[in-house]
């Protein structure tokens, strides 16, 4: 069984049981060595989910209000899952309930430029195949589709919002049984863009990401070897880059991340020497380098999506390993070299896979299972990184809208884009918006505050 999500299995005799999603691994070997990290930081729990305020907590993501918004596979009534906003305080309210019928087992969550929330469910809907949904800072949700196979089923990765506008995705199987590529436009409108046939992948687990490039890259769990790479336009011409093979790596769960390099940067579920995963890097042609093979004493099954922090390392979680085989948080070099920073041991979580930079620096992530009810926790992971803006969205042409999320931005006295000045308004302590301006170039968005000098993470590409 791999951990995708609770006990669910590729293909033939998948299911979709949400309250046993508890650990099976094995007892590993703890000779190997591993960096200790050191005892500077903070790790504290935030939530303990128990089911009444969600159940199996999914994803999380920073909205504009400054909160933390994010989804429970489970809990709620009638335990279909929900959408919650948190403080980084870890006061949490629940936002939105799922009845089944409008969704069940919510997935993701993406901020569009829009300011409203754009996810999925892995089932539920009229045809039980999933859907997409619109949800606005209030709490209102509109179905936008229900799937019913012919055009795909069982959408689990996050939405990615493109240049245009309109929002890009997966789904797992339907259709072609291998799984869909679609575009969809705020108002609903689906376009399948791709249909996998086994041969050029196949169940795909991670959403698309757009490049710098404009087009879009992601990655199937299997097909032909054991997972792929691939590249895919707006328009749906489809690229495999890259075919995994044991024992150098195999099943790639989690999204791509673009570093400040140009290189994507992902990890597998399985391969490397202990077969417990690995770390890889891959040029836009297709040229890939494993840079880090996990060995149980720094993690285990790699399932989620990395994130180049503000000081340059990527930072990510493991759902199996570590001390006590509950998991662990780390720190990679852009190199390979692994810091454990964190593991768990079930009381704070067990079973982490997602892991965010807040703009206040401080890194955020969630647990399938553990803490008091076992249904899962919130934590935060303080490093003493310092405050960032960040932009939404990251490319662009001269005159795009721009929103710029941050913490403390109330009282900003300049922006600028590669030091080229622009136009902007303070919204909120939380929140500024711009436009692109006239003779602005890729570089990093600076905003100028009473108490200091913030930049973004990563550089705003202007598009021509």
């Amino acid at each position: 069984m791999l951990p995708f999500a609770p006990e669910r299995t590729l293909k033939c005799g998948r299911t979709r049981k949400l309250d046993s999603w508890r650990r099976t691994c094995v007892a590993l070997m703890l000779c190997a060595a591993t960096t200790i990290a050191s005892p500077a930081q903070t790790f504290k729990t935030l939530v303990s989910f128990d089911g009444s305020n969600g159940a199996t907590p999914a994803f999380i993501v920073q909205g504009r209000d400054g909160k933390l918004w994010g989804t429970t596979r489970g809990g709620g009534h009638p335990n279909c899952g929900t959408v919650f906003k948190m403080t980084s305080a870890g006061t949490l309210t629940t936002t939105f309930t799922f009845n089944c019928a409008n969704g069940n087992d919510p997935e993701s969550l993406t901020l569009g430029t829009d300011g409203n929330f754009y996810g999925n469910t892995f089932n539920g809907g009229s045809n039980n195949g999933g859907t997409i949904f619109k949800l606005n800072p209030r709490g209102a949700l509109t179905v936008l589709l229900r799937f019913d196979g012919s055009d795909g089923a069982e959408p689990q990765a996050s939405l990615a919002e493109g240049v245009d506008g309109n929002f890009y995705g997966v789904t797992f199987a339907g259709r072609s049984e291998w799984g869909t590529v679609f575009r969809i436009t705020p108002s609903g409108t689906l376009t399948t863009l791709h249909s996998f046939d086994f041969t050029d992948g196949a169940q795909p687990f991670a959403g698309p990401i757009q490049g710098t490039d404009g087009n879009f890259y992601g990655t199937t769990s299997t097909g032909d070897g054991s997972g792929t790479v691939y590249k895919i336009t707006p328009k749906g011409a489809l690229t495999v880059l890259y075919d995994f093979n044991p024992p150098g790596g195999s099943t790639p769960i989690g999204s791509l991340v673009q570093g400040r390099d140009g290189n994507f940067y992902g990890t597998t579920s399985y391969g490397g020497p202990d077969n417990d995963g690995t770390v890889f890097k891959i040029t836009p042609s297709g040229i890939l380098t494993t840079i880090h093979a996990f060995n149980g004493v720094d993690g285990r099954l790699p399932t989620g999506a990395l994130v180049q922090a503000t000081d340059g390392n990527f930072y990510g979680a493991t759902p199996y390993g570590g001390t006590k085989q509950e998991g662990t948080i780390f720190k990679m070099t852009p190199t390979g070299t692994v810091t454990v920073l964190h593991s768990f041991d079930g009381t704070d979580g067990a079973l982490s896979f997602q892991l965010i930079q807040d703009t206040d620096g401080k890194f955020y992530g969630l647990t399938n299972s553990g803490g008091m009810s076992n249904e899962g926790t919130a934590f935060r992971l303080a490093l003493g990184l310092s405050p960032f803006v960040e932009t939404l969205p990251t490319l662009g042409k001269v005159g795009t809208k721009v929103s710029i999320l941050g913490t403390n931005l109330t009282g900003a006295t300049s922006v600028s884009f590669n030091g080229t000045a622009a136009r902007f308004e303070v919204v909120s302590s939380s929140e500024i918006t711009t436009t692109v301006p006239t003779g602005a170039t890729t570089g990093k968005v600076k905003v100028t505050t009473p108490r200091r000098k913030l930049s973004s993470n990563v550089a705003f590409h202007v598009r021509k």
